[in-house]
């Protein structure tokens, strides 16, 4: 009889976890998507684009598009190695995104795009 007890609580708390567990994918999975970021590329590109966004006054015009912006900080890739993390107060990010690199000063309260190469 204490196995089946046993049992029983096993089983209760089995199913309390999978319902908590297919509610939290399916909130994952859906529009409004949590999004988890534990890895430094995902955790910069997240923090950058929860920023005001400003573009440098020598950036040419054709490459001042917000749409254009959003894709780099979406899908790019920081290049690490040969970006200044460390300067203070703005640190310098390089995003390479579909062949392109854009750099950016990622400060406090903005993030400044200063230039877009091919």
């Amino acid at each position: 009889m204490a196995f089946l007890r046993r049992l029983g609580w096993y089983l209760v708390g089995l199913s309390i976890g999978l319902i908590f567990l297919v509610f939290f994918l399916k909130k994952k999975s859906g529009e409004e998507g949590i999004e988890f970021c534990y890895l430094p590329n995902c955790r910069v590109l997240k923090d950058m684009r929860s920023k005001t966004l400003t573009f440098d006054e020598n950036l040419p015009e054709q490459y001042k598009d917000t749409l254009l912006i959003k894709a780099f900080l979406t899908d790019g890739d920081v290049d690490f190695g040969n970006s200044d993390t460390k300067s203070e107060p703005c640190k310098t990010y390089l995003i390479e995104n579909e062949g392109k690199v854009l750099k950016a000063q990622s400060c406090a309260e903005k993030i400044v795009i200063q230039e877009i190469n091919n």
